[in-house]
């Protein structure tokens, strides 16, 4: 789901809690050395993504806050700020060739720059846990 998270607005927060679930508490963050990913640079995303992105002239970058039940990739275009929700059981990624991940949920993509060891270990991170925390059959539910 692409939701404008631009303002305070508790109908889209309370969208984005049911879909990924609530943030991490801080004592949960300290333990898993943090959440976010550092900046990733976009190199192609869907039409529906692309079209906000060619608004501005600015360079296309986004990032990652990963939840309990999902992530959240976050972007900028013009003065708004747009998130892909994305919860555990729709995502899917691909390392490409290049250095490139490809996140995808549905019919909405964002491929980014994997250049860093950085990167790398962030996407490491968020699979495992991700492996962790999805269940595996309607039992597990």
């Amino acid at each position: 789901m692409l939701l404008n998270v631009s303002y305070n607005n508790k109908e889209v927060t309370r969208k984005v809690d049911k879909a990924v679930g609530k943030p991490f508490t801080l004592k949960e963050r300290w333990k898993m050395n943090g959440i976010g990913s550092p900046k990733l640079f976009i190199t192609e995303t869907s039409v529906e993504i692309n079209n906000l992105l060619i608004l501005d002239n600015n360079t296309n970058s986004c990032n990652i806050e990963m939840r309990p039940e999902g992530i959240i990739v976050r972007f900028r275009s013009l003065l708004e700020t747009f998130a892909l929700v994305i919860p555990y059981y729709k995502l899917t990624v691909y390392k490409g060739d290049f250095a490139i991940y490809s996140i995808y949920r549905d019919n909405h993509f964002i491929k980014v720059k994997s250049d860093t060891k950085a990167i790398q270990k962030y996407f490491r991170k968020m699979l495992d846990f991700k492996a962790d925390n999805t269940p595996t059959s309607i039992g597990d539910l």
